[in-house]
């Protein structure tokens, strides 16, 4: 036990959940140069590699041995958070625990936490960023947002509609390079020249959108994939391509103008997240009373500026 590097096994679980080095270094609050320095020690020590660095794929992907330990190491950690977040939360009624995929954690639920401080101020909120979907009970939380249909035991929380975006530069490079036009027809022109970036989530297929609103003969398949909505959402501000993006995630970025959207044209997904209570904690006061302000933070429009 003693012999286990531990800080280096979290910053690894850490990769294998977020997908990435700087997502991992986010989830941990430390540097992404922090993470590699870690991830190197770890590959050292071990004296296999964790990371494929030939493989041509511009998102990071794990060798086999890598996949195996993250699995197990994320598995292990998560069980070990969840036992210290099951006593953490015996300090008093006034704590809530809400759980969320990383990129929902990150994305929509973090830069909403200040609201929710001013609103319910004698409310102390933690929040779990867990990959693996499972019984708020099991993983130690009073709420969990779920991405997807409603389950048995969940209710709907919000709908999301996916919408092409694009850093500023990139969008006023192209065009220029078009002469400058305006309208429709340059999203169209935009969506044929800039690169396409692909998330891994089946819902977020650019087919959805060119089904739908064109351009006819794009092909929807080429260009790189990324593992989370946190990954290509920062792939797209770094100007890479153009991101076919939930735009309740990609709202903050929208907001601070990181990110235009192309068009105020969407491909609607109803019901995209639930919300689950832990049914032991749901007589609380303060978990109804931040589960009503999840319902009404989500009520917020998505109109397009």
């Amino acid at each position: 036990m003693r012999d286990l590097p531990l800080n280096a096994l979290r910053a690894f679980a850490a990769v294998y959940l977020t997908g990435g080095l700087r997502p991992a270094g986010r989830l941990l609050c430390v540097s992404h140069s922090s993470v590699a320095r870690h991830l190197s020690e770890l590959e050292a020590t071990l004296g296999t590699p964790l990371i494929d660095r030939g493989n041509n794929a511009r998102s990071l992907v794990l060798t086999e041995t890598g996949e195996n330990l993250g699995r197990e190491v994320a598995s292990s950690l998560g069980a070990l958070d969840r036992a210290w977040s099951a006593i953490r939360e015996r300090r008093g009624a006034s704590t809530v625990t809400i759980s969320a995929a990383p990129s929902v954690a990150a994305l929509w639920l973090l830069p909403r936490l200040p609201g929710l401080a001013t609103t319910l101020p004698k409310i102390e909120v933690s929040v779990l960023a867990e990959q693996r979907v499972r019984a708020p009970s099991e993983e130690g939380s009073d709420l969990a947002i779920r991405m997807g249909r409603a389950s048995r035991r969940a209710e709907p929380l919000m709908d999301d509609a996916l919408s092409p975006v694009a850093s500023p530069r990139l969008l006023n490079r192209a065009r220029t390079a078009r002469g400058g036009q305006t309208g429709g027809a340059t999203v169209a022109a935009l969506l044929q020249d800039l690169p396409l970036l692909h998330d891994r989530d089946p819902n977020a297929s650019w087919m959805s959108w060119f089904d739908l609103h064109g351009p006819a003969g794009r092909d929807a398949f080429v260009g790189p994939r990324f593992a989370s909505s946190d990954l290509i959402l920062r792939a797209a501000k770094l100007g890479q391509g153009v991101a076919l993006a939930r735009l309740r995630l990609a709202s903050a970025d929208l907001a601070d103008g990181s990110l235009k959207r192309l068009s105020c044209e969407m491909v609607h997904l109803p019901d995209a997240y639930q919300l689950v209570v832990n049914p032991e904690r749901n007589g609380r006061a303060s978990v109804r009373a931040v589960r009503d302000w999840l319902h009404a933070e989500a009520a917020a429009d998505m109109g397009c500026s």
